[in-house]
């Protein structure tokens, strides 16, 4: 019986073990991923400075289009305001 037991909780650790590295191995390829496509921004942003873009300028753009457009809208209006307010 005790035998049966340990058999039982080795054959579990091994399930354990595989899943684990299952779960390891995924996010192990999600990482490599993500670098290659962080690579391949690089180079589309290289590209564009390249033909004379602003790279800076491009970044912002692409940060404002992930934004909600009511939200960029008001905060826009109020630094107009602001803007005015200075004489800017």
């Amino acid at each position: 019986m005790e035998e049966m037991i340990e058999d039982e909780a080795q054959t579990q650790y091994r399930v354990t073990a595989g899943e684990l590295r299952q779960f390891v191995e995924r996010y192990e390829r999600l990482e490599q991923e993500k670098k290659d496509i962080a690579d391949q921004q690089k180079e589309v942003m290289a590209e564009a400075k390249g033909r004379g873009y602003d790279v800076k300028v491009l970044r912002k753009l692409i940060a404002l289009r992930k934004r909600d457009a009511e939200e960029l809208s008001e905060e826009e209006a109020v630094l107009e305001l602001y803007k005015q307010a200075l004489g800017m």
